[in-house]
């Protein structure tokens, strides 16, 4: 528990204004904080009065009399009381969705920490810091800050290529925000633009005959680094429609059975069990489809005693298309900011 935290609990307790003494008096009483300081008063007491000062009715506390302390009854945001809630030493912020022991990605993390901003851009060091603070990351990494930063950016990065709608905005010297901020500017209008063209692609690929999905499918896996591509017979395919091997730095090479399902439905289980069963030795199998896949068929999929055999719904396909330009092309977009300064010491001159 916080400082801050602890005087809240006092005060909420004790249902009247406290002299910060007595306040401090009842916080090491009952134990809810801890310091090895040799002046607890004269630090509770600067505590409450650069908060109260910097945040003023934003504040979660406010003067009473000379060193007298009370709750703001005038707060419009009132600190939050439930339990679980965290929180940082600056009252103005709040993180919650968080559970004692739970921890997220760094990504996660940063969209958290922003959530509880209320629109206020963060520097990356600040939201590592309060992440870190409140325990959401599990990590052993000597330099935090510099893994935070390197996510947002390669998710901003994969995202942007796949033309998926963006978290974070990158504001320049390290500041983060998140994109549903700028619902009203330019980023916004990318996006909406964005979803309606994949929505579309998706639309169009759903009506396409199937031995040209099948070929579309051969386009995409050569795409992504797959060699050896083979449509196969389509009237004596055995339930797979697409072979190849997947390459990757001309060490690994993994042969991969594919059956595609142009459907409206969601792929059930028996399917699973069927393209399992059409692989050859040492293939993996995966399955694409135009809709989505039951629960039943992702439990299968996954079954620990059975070769796994790889899934990919509709909007990750289309996601993938998006992104290795098949069917799709991209459009340069530029923006100009303005630098920082334009010779303002000779403005006035």
């Amino acid at each position: 528990m916080t400082t801050l935290e602890a005087v809240l609990k006092v005060l909420q307790d004790a249902g009247t204004p406290l002299h910060y003494r007595e306040i401090t008096k009842r916080i090491l009483s009952a134990k809810l904080w801890k310091t090895d300081g040799k002046t607890p008063e004269a630090t509770i007491n600067a505590r409450l009065a650069v908060d109260v000062k910097k945040n003023g009715k934003a504040s979660a506390f406010c003067r009473a009399g000379r060193g007298i302390f009370a709750l703001n009854a005038e707060r419009t945001d009132p600190m939050p009381r439930e339990p679980g809630l965290l929180r940082t030493e600056d009252p103005a912020l709040y993180v919650t969705g968080a559970k004692a022991g739970e921890t997220l990605s760094f990504t996660d993390a940063a969209e958290r920490i922003l959530e509880a901003t209320r629109g206020k851009p963060m520097h990356y060091r600040d939201i590592t810091r309060h992440a870190l603070e409140h325990k959401m990351l599990d990590t052993s990494g000597k330099t935090p800050e510099a893994t935070m930063y390197a996510q947002i950016l390669t998710e901003c990065k994969r995202r942007q290529g796949r033309g998926e709608q963006l978290r974070f905005m990158i504001l320049g010297k390290g500041m983060i925000s998140l994109a549903k901020w700028q619902a009203k500017g330019l980023a916004f209008q990318v996006e909406e633009a964005n979803r309606k063209a994949r929505k579309e692609l998706l639309k169009s690929v759903k009506t396409m005959p199937p031995g040209d999905f099948e070929d579309l499918i051969g386009r995409l896996l050569a795409a992504i680094g797959f060699e050896e591509v083979e449509v196969t017979n389509r009237t004596r395919d055995g339930g797979i429609d697409v072979r190849g091997t997947l390459v990757v730095g001309d060490v690994i090479r993994t042969s991969l059975a594919v059956q595609v399902k142009r459907w409206k439905h969601n792929v059930q289980s028996p399917v699973i069990q069927q393209v399992r069963g059409s692989l050859g030795a040492h293939e993996q199998g995966l399955i694409i489809t135009t809709s989505d896949f039951s629960k039943g068929a992702k439990e299968e999929a996954e079954r620990a005693d059975a070769t796994p055999v790889g899934l990919m719904d509709g909007e990750q396909l289309v996601a993938l298309l998006v992104e290795n330009e098949i069917g799709v092309r991209k459009t340069p977009l530029q923006l100009i900011q303005l630098g920082e300064h334009l010779g303002t010491q000779n403005a006035e001159e």
